[in-house]
């Protein structure tokens, strides 16, 4: 596995749509100096659903820290925000 393998995390966001939902949760993965490196969203019948590919390399805070704070971004928007390391989230969508 690749340093950027290692670095790289699958967030997902879904929930209630309203508006700002990127915007909080890309000012959170700012102020971790998260870097988003890809990202997609859609509307499923009034549900927001937005999986984002993010780097971790240059984040000051252990990735427990980081994960804590999703946690409580996710109970402040009222949406479910999960946080993985991208090799445990491709192992667990391996046949």
């Amino acid at each position: 596995m690749s340093d950027l393998e290692d670095n790289q995390i699958i967030i997902t966001v879904t929930g209630k749509d309203k508006v700002g939902i990127v915007a909080a949760v890309s000012n959170c993965l700012k102020k971790y100096e998260v870097n988003i490196e890809d990202i997609k969203q859609t509307i499923m019948q009034d549900n927001f659903v937005m999986i984002m590919l993010g780097n971790i390399k240059n984040m000051k805070v252990t990735f427990r820290e980081f994960k804590e704070a999703i946690l409580e971004l996710s109970k402040e928007l009222s949406m479910e925000i999960w946080v993985q390391k991208k090799e445990i989230f491709d192992k667990m969508h391996t046949i």
